[in-house]
């Protein structure tokens, strides 16, 4: 009788010690159901600026851009710099509502000369699809260098269309709504513009035509040369809802 009180006790031992070495197996948790059954995490938002250019860009540019949150979510996931600043009004027409300045793209080789220009988030949108998807392959492309350095003549601007010569309508300028492009330095030390490389038959104006194309597709307003002749020196890359190309 004792040995099998004995043999109980030992029994009863060596189980308390397997349970706390963690050799005996619990039952496993029951699996909790998804919060949202069917539905898959939704993807890193940044991928616009990475997608090829397509007739729905243009549109996907005003929708992304009126929301800042949104704007400024595509700009970062894409590594590209921008520095929100303060809404401002300086006059009845003309201010920066939903902008920054524009930095490094961290993604890409060249950079805007000037550097941190001011501008709407939209318009900063825009200009970071244009670069990597039209400008900087259509280079490497057609005239086989890198660029290094996007040239152009500024964003803000308080005056009416066309530097007001001939028109009361408040510029897209007057809202930081536009950049003026004239033109990119190449590795190989080329300097292409839209000033002496627009007209002719050569790799250097297909470029910048090529790339006044694609804009039409991304940005609301693009205006060349073949515009007018106030556009002689650069193209003006309007981020709005509107459609005009030329």
């Amino acid at each position: 009788m004792a040995s099998n009180v004995l043999m109980m006790r030992v029994s009863v031992g060596l189980a308390v010690l397997l349970i706390l070495s963690g050799c005996v197996r619990r039952a496993p948790e029951p699996l909790r159901p998804s919060p949202y059954p069917g539905r898959t995490p939704a993807p890193l938002v940044g991928g616009l600026i990475d997608r090829p250019v397509d007739g729905g860009t243009q549109g996907a540019v005003v929708r992304v851009g009126a929301d800042l949150g949104r704007c400024l979510a595509e700009l970062s996931a894409a590594r590209v710099t921008f520095s929100p600043a303060q809404d401002r009004q300086n006059s009845a027409v003309c201010g920066l509502r939903q902008g920054g300045a524009l930095g490094p793209d961290m993604g890409t080789v060249a950079r805007m000369a000037p550097g941190d220009v001011q501008m709407t988030c939209q318009t900063a949108l825009a200009l970071s699809i244009w670069r990597r998807q039209s400008l900087e392959p259509a280079a490497r492309q057609i005239l086989g260098s890198d660029v290094v350095q996007i040239d152009h003549m500024g964003a803000y601007a308080c005056r009416n269309v066309n530097n007001g010569v001939g028109s009361s309508r408040v510029s897209a300028h007057a809202q930081a709504a536009a950049l003026d492009f004239a033109g990119v330095r190449l590795r190989d030390g080329r300097r292409i513009t839209v000033t002496n490389d627009w007209n002719g038959d050569a790799p250097e104006a297909h470029f910048l035509r090529r790339i006044r194309d694609d804009a039409c597709r991304i940005f609301g307003t693009t205006l060349s040369p073949d515009y007018n002749a106030v556009h002689f020196d650069h193209l003006h890359l309007e981020a709005t809802d509107t459609r005009f190309c030329r």
